[in-house]
């Protein structure tokens, strides 16, 4: 089976092949900047001895013109002039070129005059080692002066920048990538730090956070994300493992009293009512039965799986349910609510029962409209309940005193339902004073507005 380099390279380590990519731009834009330089130094360096032979060339030009040229002409920083007369002789030169043999034939001589510009021309020839850079300019009475200059030393300089170039570049990228290697692993350090603290963390362990760098860079960012969902995750556990707790300890009451039931009934069947024992039976059933339901309801809120989102006509389901429980209804006009009708029919339920359950003489139900809210209140004249308790009763498995007991019929769980489910449909519950008595009032969008589900 053919290996996969691509795949070799993905199981590589973040700090290898983040060393490895930076190395390797780096080689990149070295030899490029290398290759650039050694150019342009080049470059510069001819222009300069282009410049030199075409002033020395002017200057025995105009020493020409002027009838004043000396014998043999003068070599400044080893420069070759050769005076070229108009039949194609040398009539005066430096002393460094030969006298006879002109560096360039007639034919180089006049496209050199009239392109102006310096050219190569191999040295050998004429004794002198490497090549030159060769200028011709005209003068009076058809007289040519050629100036030229050795290129050697500019390639021999050219030739060692390259080496120096190419033995100090790898050994600077080494450098580079050592320093690479060591920053990046610094730097990727407070996320292995994240690694190990995670792996620390156990299902068992209670208030564990990752380690937070004091670098206020993204590492910092991503280590305080993870912290506020470790948070939040406690928080869930912590909700679950109460409501597990809570529910176990609401089962074993009406277990135990099924269990005593029977167990007595069985001891005696001599003198045991077995209609008393069925309907005792039957009514702790039911309260499990209640009590199933309601954490069925919990915990399919919690998951957050919606129920479906369909118009429902707020105020024809309150009026439905007054009029199952034989209560006065104020609601005028419809009110139109997105939402699951089921899930908004238990909401209406759980809050009557409640009101029914603690009201002195009567208990009212209104539905109204107003600035695209629907508002539904339930009414009692009951005791009512303090001001800093209104917000606990909407916990799971809340009970305050004996006035609001599970004696009284509750487990704890109606209001936690309501809110749950209110808050999913987009909406807001809360208790107030009725004066005297407790008023639970319930507010959702009107469908033509729209939700944001919790």
């Amino acid at each position: 089976m053919a290996a996969d380099p691509l795949g070799w390279w993905r199981r590589q380590s973040l700090r290898f092949r983040l060393t490895t990519v930076s190395t390797a731009v780096l080689a990149l834009a070295l030899a490029l900047s290398a290759y650039v330089f050694v150019g342009v130094l080049g470059r510069a360096l001819m222009r300069t001895i282009d410049d030199e032979v075409y002033q020395r060339a002017r200057e025995v030009s105009a020493l020409s013109d002027a009838g004043r040229l000396p014998d043999p002409v003068v070599s400044v920083d080893n420069t070759i002039v050769q005076v070229i007369g108009p039949d194609g002789r040398i009539v005066d030169a430096t002393p460094n070129t030969d006298r006879l043999v002109p560096l360039l034939g007639a034919r180089e001589r006049a496209e050199a005059v009239r392109s102006g510009s310096a050219r190569f021309l191999d040295g050998r020839p004429y004794a002198i080692p490497g090549p030159l850079r060769v200028r011709a300019l005209s003068g009076d009475h058809g007289v040519t002066v050629i100036a030229a200059r050795s290129f050697a030393e500019v390639e021999g300089g050219l030739t060692t920048t390259g080496h120096v170039l190419l033995v100090g570049m790898p050994l600077l990228l080494a450098l580079l990538a050592g320093a690479s290697w060591l920053v990046i692993g610094r730097t990727l350090r407070p996320i292995a730090l994240l690694r190990r603290g995670a792996a620390e963390i156990s299902g068992t362990a209670r208030s564990r956070r990752l380690p937070v760098p004091e670098a206020r860079d993204e590492v910092h960012s991503l280590a305080t994300t993870l912290n506020d969902m470790l948070g939040r995750l406690e928080d869930a556990d912590a909700r679950q493992r109460a409501l597990v707790s809570d529910a176990a300890h609401e089962l074993r009451s009406p277990l135990a009293s099924i269990r005593l039931q029977l167990e007595v009934a069985l001891s005696h069947p001599e003198g045991q009512d077995w209609k008393e024992t069925a309907e005792g039976v039957l009514e702790d059933t039911l309260r499990l039965s209640r009590l199933a339901e309601d954490l069925l309801a919990l915990a399919r809120l919690d998951e957050g799986r919606p129920g479906r989102r369909e118009p429902v006509d707020l105020a024809a389901l309150a009026r439905g349910t007054a009029e199952r429980y034989g209560l006065a209804l104020d609601a005028a006009s419809p009110a139109v609510v997105l939402g699951d009708g089921l899930d908004l029919r238990r909401v209406l339920t759980n809050l009557v029962d409640n009101a029914l359950r603690h009201a002195a003489s009567a208990v009212s139900v209104a539905v109204r409209t107003d600035r695209g809210t629907a508002e539904l209140t339930v009414a009692d004249d009951g005791p009512g309940i303090p001001a800093e308790d209104r917000e606990r009763v909407f916990d799971r498995f809340t009970r305050l005193d004996s006035a609001r007991s599970r004696d009284d019929g509750g487990a704890g769980l109606g209001l936690a339902i309501v809110r749950t489910t209110v808050e999913a449909h987009g909406g807001t519950v809360h208790l107030e004073d009725a004066a005297p008595g407790l008023r639970a009032v319930v507010r959702l969008p009107l469908a033509d507005r729209p939700t944001h589900h919790a």
